[in-house]
């Protein structure tokens, strides 16, 4: 069962996930503060480079399956036009209103 959207608990995750499903770079790059980083796998990575390959080149987006610590951590079907579906956890660190870190991965097995 996925959580719909408007109904994720933090409004700054919530906007995050609206601008990615939405391919919309300006809103999703004015989420972020200057300085923000992110991790995949636990493997940091280039931050622009990264969002240009797994999202808006390759059409991602997110189906939220669950939330916890008042919505920052995430569990959610990520699909991209290049590595078709998966399960993935979502981390947000969130700094003054905006996203100053993120990171992502495999979810593990329930």
């Amino acid at each position: 069962m996925t959580i719909p959207v408007d109904r994720l608990s933090d409004p700054v995750v919530r906007a995050f996930v609206t601008a990615l499903n939405a391919n919309d770079r300006e809103a999703f790059f004015g989420l972020l503060t200057s300085d923000a980083s992110m991790s995949d796998d636990g493997t940091d990575r280039n931050l622009e480079e990264w969002t240009e390959r797994e999202i808006f080149s390759s059409n991602g987006r997110m189906e939220v399956e669950d939330e916890n610590e008042g919505g920052r951590t995430l569990v959610a079907t990520y699909t991209n036009d290049t590595w078709g579906s998966m399960r993935t956890a979502w981390r947000f660190t969130v700094t003054d209103g905006k996203v100053s870190r993120f990171e992502t991965g495999q979810a593990p097995a329930d």
